[in-house]
């Protein structure tokens, strides 16, 4: 059953990658000159804009594996900063869910047990006390080791809790997100220009140095402790 799962997963990703070659859907849909249509509804409907964008934001991450900062950027140029930033995050972290319910139910049976063979993996994604999970999430988050996309089905084949990682998966991508959705509305709108830039320059400081500190704090000094042993 494991087998068959993973075979029906790798089945549909190699039917889109094919499908996407053909139809150039990824280069349509992460081409910023597109937003002329959604720019056009947002004075007639603006819950509508909303909710097609977050669509096509879900569609382009989970499916199309495309970058989350092409549609950060999108929503700072549309939406504005504040409602930008929403906007963006809570598609992001939709997608972000979806993408973990399907790598646990197609991914966990078949993964999970070669994953276990590596001490590292397994002391910080398998640990039975839950206490390293959140600290995950918070480094993975904020440290650009791997790519928002493929952790997301990554998070799939651990134990962590679906309301944990959804919950915390939010609170950690949106600094990210605000940082790229306020830059993009400073430089490409003409009020508050000033404001909106530096508050993104403070926001990529933060997440930097957090990142930077996490990554030296928790990996490097963990990898040191188990060379020592």
């Amino acid at each position: 059953m494991k087998n068959k799962k993973i075979r029906i997963f790798l089945g549909f990703a190699v039917l889109i990658l094919v499908l996407n070659h053909i139809f150039g859907w990824s280069s349509y849909v992460g081409n910023l000159d597109n937003l002329k249509i959604l720019e056009n509804m947002l004075e007639k409907n603006l819950v509508l804009a909303m909710l097609i964008y977050v669509c096509i934001t879900i569609v382009g991450c989970v499916v199309l594996a495309l970058p989350g900062v092409t549609f950060a950027i999108a929503a700072g140029l549309l939406f504005g900063p504040v409602l930008g930033t929403i906007c963006c995050s809570v598609a992001t972290v939709i997608g972000a869910m979806l993408a973990f319910i399907v790598g646990r139910f197609f991914l966990k049976d078949s993964i999970k047990p070669m994953v276990m063979k590596n001490k590292y993996l397994k002391k910080w994604l398998f640990d039975e006390t839950g206490t390293n999970e959140i600290v995950v999430l918070m480094i993975t988050r904020l440290v650009p080791v791997f790519p928002y996309n493929l952790q997301n089905f990554a998070y799939g084949i651990t134990d962590i809790r679906f309301s944990t990682y959804s919950v915390y998966s939010f609170i950690f991508m949106l600094p990210g997100t605000a940082m790229y959705t306020v830059g993009t509305a400073g430089f490409a709108g003409k009020e508050n220009r000033i404001l909106y830039i530096g508050v993104a320059l403070a926001i990529a400081v933060i997440v930097i140095g957090g990142g930077a500190f996490l990554n030296k704090r928790y990996i490097k000094e963990e990898q040191g402790k188990d060379d020592e042993v």
